[in-house]
């Protein structure tokens, strides 16, 4: 194939790859764009095949069955409570890879490289390194291998700082000596790989979603910068998009949670820093007793008897007790049952972005009903019910009405305005930040304190009686 020919049907698939990255804006249409995406990627490396000159064909083919045979089988026994560290986990993995080419490329002798190749490889080689090990740090802390809370050592920033420039110096050398030296490239990889750790270590489970996306972006550069070395079209544009994308995320996930991007990657924002060993409890005043002496299920299911509108609010807690199925079905039988239903989802939920729009994709809910914090909150006054499922931190009041928190400043969904508020979490303890949620003690507040799963059965138990009761009176 000639150049003009190549370069057409290189734009070709690269036209086909954004159209599918762009239906992922589209909840019903994001099933599609993924497949759309991944069979532009499918040709691209087929095409790769037909253009480069690969002497060990068969042990290429073999490599890559025996990946995709290990990735099937460990993503088919993931669950969704384990999707995030799986996220960061893959997220590493490619930093690893584009950091272990830029490697392989930057230390042959075959070719020499051009400035562009050289700049592009040391940096394919430094922020592979870096998004390699923080990613490996932050699936230790989603999967519960290390702490979430942050880890802050002596002089942390000025180590930091150190590590980063001793990583300039080593990647400076490398590019001025290619084809590199072994030692000088090994040398930026095992800085880049400490810098990463002590990056990441720091920045607790609270605001995981912010290290996870904007790791993301960090990998994508990394295969961007990758790209150029190798001089492939397809992984320059592919990275740029992840690169853009998770950005472009990051900024959201902080703008959600009304947090200086620069202070949180350094660790300076108090708000956000997690109590270490102890939680940090706001004064709260005592609980407030019901008017009547119903159990608090019985006042629940008429709450929802009554009620003509109902929002429902995930959170981490229906990811721990796998209550996404029964949640999507309580919605259901209320929608049955003539209610108005739709839930908010608040952008941190969770320990991903959008982990509670995968959740609840998962179990099948209708794409309309879900509505994000902005559009959602104007809605809580004139609502007659919010249900709450193991969230926490996102629907806490203190965050409005107290200072000096963890979450003060934070936009939250606001629960506390509607009617009547039904909480199934699993205790009255607070959420990561450690702050005491004053919604527990609202007098329209009913506490269903058990496992998510088994309160929303018991909900939804309750409400088939109250509507046969209804149904019989008449």
């Amino acid at each position: 194939m000639n150049a003009p020919g190549r370069l057409v049907v290189d734009l070709a698939i690269i036209l086909l790859l954004i159209v599918g990255v762009a239906l992922f804006r589209s909840p019903r249409r994001a099933r599609a764009g993924n497949l759309i995406a991944a069979f532009a990627l499918l040709c691209a490396a087929l095409l790769a095949f037909y253009h480069e000159q690969f002497f060990a064909l068969a042990a290429v083919l073999i490599a890559l069955s025996v990946g995709a045979a290990v990735g099937y089988c460990v993503a088919m026994k993931v669950d969704m409570v384990r999707i995030p560290s799986m996220v960061a986990f893959q997220n590493g993995a490619g930093g690893l890879a584009a950091c272990l080419v830029a490697f392989v490329e930057m230390s042959g002798e075959a070719a020499s490289l051009s400035a562009a190749n050289i700049v592009g490889g040391v940096l394919a080689i430094a922020f592979g390194g870096v998004t390699f090990s923080g990613s490996m740090i932050a699936t230790s802390k989603l999967s519960g291998v290390l702490r979430q809370t942050p880890v802050k050592l002596p002089g942390h920033s000025i180590l930091l700082a150190g590590l980063a420039v001793a990583a300039v110096v080593f990647g400076v050398l490398s590019g001025l000596s290619a084809p590199a030296s072994t030692a000088l490239l090994l040398g930026l990889i095992a800085v880049t790989l400490v810098v990463g750790v002590v990056f990441s270590i720091r920045i607790g489970g609270a605001v995981m979603p912010v290290l996870i996306s904007f790791l993301n972006a960090g990998t994508g550069l990394a295969a961007a910068f990758c790209g150029v070395v190798i001089q492939n079209r397809f992984l320059i544009v592919c990275g740029a998009l992840v690169g853009a994308s998770g950005s472009i995320l990051t900024l959201a996930m902080c703008r959600a949670m009304n947090r200086n991007l620069a202070k949180v990657l350094a660790g300076l924002d108090a708000r956000l820093a997690d109590v270490s060993e102890s939680f940090f409890h706001t004064e709260s005043a005592p609980a407030s007793e019901p008017d009547d002496d119903r159990s608090p299920l019985d006042r629940a299911a008429e709450a929802m008897k009554d009620a003509g509108s109902v929002i429902i609010v995930p959170g981490y807690g229906m990811a721990l007790a796998q209550a996404q199925f029964d949640v999507v079905k309580l919605a259901r039988e209320l929608e049955e049952a003539g209610k108005e239903v739709c839930f908010a989802i608040h952008p941190v939920a969770g320990r991903m972005p959008g982990h509670m729009n995968v959740l609840l994709a998962e179990a099948d809910v209708d794409y309309e009903m879900l509505h994000q914090m902005d559009e959602i909150n104007p809605r809580f006054k004139e609502t007659d019910l919010a249900i709450v499922v193991g969230a926490c931190d996102v629907v806490n009041p203190a965050a409005i009405n107290v200072e000096g928190t963890p979450i003060s400043g934070m936009p939250i969904l606001h629960v506390h305005e509607a009617s009547h508020i039904v909480v199934c979490n699993l205790d009255e303890k607070p959420g990561y930040s450690g702050v005491d949620n004053p919604l527990y003690q609202n007098p329209r507040a009913i506490l269903l304190f058990d496992d998510a799963r088994a309160t929303i059965g018991q909900l939804s138990e309750a409400l088939a009686a109250a509507s046969g009761e209804a149904g019989g009176g008449e």
